[in-house]
């Protein structure tokens, strides 16, 4: 499986009266996203509030996604959950639905008991069984997670149902490490926007970046201009969207992100509780973070 350029993790729609998915909602921004160079996108990932998804949910998303996105872009379910067993079912079923490849969060709960080798006989017991290609994710470490040994991640990169990493740490010495010591072919993705430039100067394959649902044509180009040579431009684009990941991605999280998808015309909406939406204060700081970034220019009418 290829996973070089940039993919979106994208935002789960609410109806705003009865609180379930919105799927017409979310088929929308995924046509509108689709008509950017973007390499795929993610399913239930962090952005997407997984944790306050059921499985029928996942399902539905996916189903729906996968009406959208056209062969050749990478569709990823994330299917993490806290025990074993119950990651392998919903990594079957999300490949059943129409799922590439599956993204599995390691399981925190029990931290103290999550030792290297607990987590080595999870991951190659999904691995094995998973119909579809499985990539780690290093969650951000802000969040209730686990950070990762790079020697247990390279111990996995052997594995040949375990094609990758997404690394939402956020830092390049720590991408450094991983591209020296994980397998060959084993593909390292970033989760932060604003190093995403600096992760494939360090030999990541690419990122999968909150920043580029504000930003989609921009941050898909730092990819495809690295990958064509044109550096330079590579460069300039991400040092553009950069403060756009700090301060609303980093700093905010998912109403931040939702509130700048609402400015730009696209289907945020509120998150599900007991996640809050961005007060009035912080909608008119986004609205300002992308005046200065020249996003709203392009913001749909």
């Amino acid at each position: 499986m290829d996973l070089r350029g940039t993919f979106l993790p994208v935002t789960t729609p609410f109806d705003p009266v009865s609180g379930d998915v919105d799927v017409v909602s979310l088929r929308a921004n995924l046509r509108y996203w689709m008509g950017h160079p973007i390499a795929g996108v993610l399913i239930a990932g962090s952005t997407g509030e997984s944790v306050l998804l059921d499985d029928a949910e996942l399902l539905s998303m996916l189903e729906a996604a996968r009406d959208v996105v056209p062969e050749g872009r990478v569709l990823i379910a994330g299917t993490g959950a806290e025990s074993t067993r119950a990651t392998i079912r919903r990594t079957e079923a999300a490949a059943a639905a129409g799922a590439d490849a599956a993204l599995v969060k390691p399981p925190a709960y029990y931290r103290g008991a999550m030792t290297p080798e607990a987590l080595a006989r999870h991951y190659r017991a999904v691995a094995d069984a998973s119909p579809i290609p499985v990539i780690v994710y290093q969650v951000p470490l802000r969040l209730s997670t686990l950070d990762l040994p790079t020697g247990l991640v390279a111990e996995l990169s052997h594995h040949g149902n375990i094609v990758g990493i997404k690394d939402s740490r956020g830092k390049l010495d720590l991408v450094g490490d991983l591209v020296a010591q994980c397998d060959h072919g084993f593909q390292v993705l970033v989760g932060a926007g604003s190093v995403l430039y600096g992760a494939l100067e360090l030999g990541a394959v690419g990122g999968i970046v909150g920043v580029g649902l504000i930003a989609p044509a921009e941050a898909a180009e730092v990819s495809v201009a690295f990958y064509e040579g044109r550096k330079p431009e590579a460069g300039r684009v991400q040092e553009r969207i950069a403060p756009v990941h700090t301060k609303i991605v980093g700093e905010m999280g998912v109403p931040g992100i939702k509130a700048a998808l609402d400015l730009l015309g696209l289907h945020g909406g509120a998150p599900r509780p007991p996640l809050v939406p961005a007060p009035a204060a912080r909608v008119e700081e986004i609205r300002g973070i992308l005046e200065a970034a020249g996003l709203l220019e392009t913001a749909r009418a």
